[in-house]
């Protein structure tokens, strides 16, 4: 069955940096392009950054433009995600994200935090 699992999370201090991991199996981690997306309190869902299977194409939301980076390393079957200059408004719940067979599959999510 598929499996995502996110590590990586945690606290920081405005202006810091986080790398977030996910580590997926159960599937053909490099025929799919996969997502990062979060969720903060009281707020919808959202599409954070987006990578294609071969990881040569990659799409960010406004808000993280030039702060954050995905990849991904095929041969270990992990998504990364490098959110660097971090700010408040970037404080959720960070979660991967896969669409197989017209289903979404999610991780668990991992918390991030942003405070001084």
């Amino acid at each position: 069955q598929v499996q995502l699992v996110e590590s990586g999370g945690g606290l920081v201090q405005p202006g810091g940096s986080l790398r977030l991991s996910c580590a997926a199996s159960g599937f053909t981690f490099n025929i799919y392009p996969m997502n990062w997306y979060r969720q903060a309190p009281g707020k919808e869902r959202e599409l954070v950054a987006s990578i294609s299977r071969a990881g040569d194409s990659t799409n960010y939301a406004d808000s993280v433009k030039g702060r954050f980076t995905i990849s991904r390393d095929n041969t270990k079957n992990t998504m990364f995600l490098q959110m660097n200059s971090l700010k408040s408004d970037d404080m959720g719940v960070y979660f991967c994200n896969v669409r197989r067979n017209h289903r979404n599959y999610w991780g668990q999510g991992i918390q991030v935090t942003v405070s001084s």
